[in-house]
């Protein structure tokens, strides 16, 4: 199953980071938070990744086009024209980086992806949050349900999408968030059927609004609750408790070795 990371916003809300480089690549412990994220799913064995960029998409490819450099020692021997790469550890990983537009929308970037996921279902995450959901329990909900969509959502004090959730796990209603709100979120790590296309309209859609709604009224939209650890780097302070988690030895979504 292929993994699909919305990696092209502006990150408005980290300004102070994302100036200089898409929010997904900003650093924790030396790494982007990108390259985290795809950690955490290879762990799992989810290996083939399309990431859907936008904003300063040339950091992400360059990172990945240089990913030897970024990762190994390496001698160049200027004489010759020659680069040896030494102790090299290539991850098993097949990345497909596609330009989905500056200025599109989440839902409008899921659609131009398309022809890279086919008719399969996919996963779906945002590239700035990182979690310690049991991926492999997700699928197999997401497969014995038989609806369109299956969303991780988790109980914090941050807003985000607000859902309402009944007892039998089917999302009944999906809106906006409100500074009101202190209930259940959307928390990203989803998974998807490729009838989700039917929804995208053009690059204007918002994955978050009309077709999150749409799916919730037609009873299509499932919950997967996680009571784990999950955070999002929306602001610095978020990012310095991400970095300092990683710097403890003690980061829940470390889990490779």
């Amino acid at each position: 199953m292929k993994v699909v990371i919305l990696a092209g916003g502006f990150g408005t809300r980290i300004s102070e980071e994302s100036h200089l480089k898409p929010k997904p690549m900003i650093e924790i412990g030396g790494r982007p938070v990108l390259w985290h994220i795809m950690k955490y799913y290879s762990e799992f064995g989810f290996h083939d990744f399309v990431i859907c960029l936008g904003y300063k998409q040339y950091v992400v490819k360059e990172f990945f086009a240089d990913y030897f450099l970024h990762t190994s020692d390496v001698t160049f021997d200027l004489a010759n024209n020659k680069m040896e790469v030494h102790n090299n550890y290539s991850e098993p990983w097949r990345v497909t980086l596609v330009d989905t537009g500056l200025n599109t929308m989440t839902g409008g970037r899921v659609r131009r992806i398309r022809p890279y996921v086919g008719d399969e279902p996919f996963m779906l995450t945002y590239g700035d949050g990182v979690c310690n959901v049991n991926l492999d329990a997700l699928v197999r909900f997401h497969e014995s349900h038989g609806k369109i969509a299956t969303i991780t959502t988790v109980n914090i004090e941050q807003q985000k999408g607000v859902l309402d959730i009944g007892p039998d796990n089917i999302i009944h209603s999906f809106r906006e968030k409100s500074t009101m709100d202190g209930a259940v979120i959307n928390g990203g790590f989803m998974v998807v059927n490729s009838e989700i296309f039917d929804y995208l309209k053009d690059d204007t859609t918002v994955f978050e609004r009309e077709p999150m709604q749409q799916l919730a009224e037609k009873e299509q939209l499932m919950s997967f609750y996680h009571e784990g650890f999950w955070q999002c780097m929306d602001t610095q302070r978020e990012m310095k408790k991400l970095e300092a988690l990683w710097q403890s030895g003690a980061a829940p979504w470390k889990i490779w070795k």
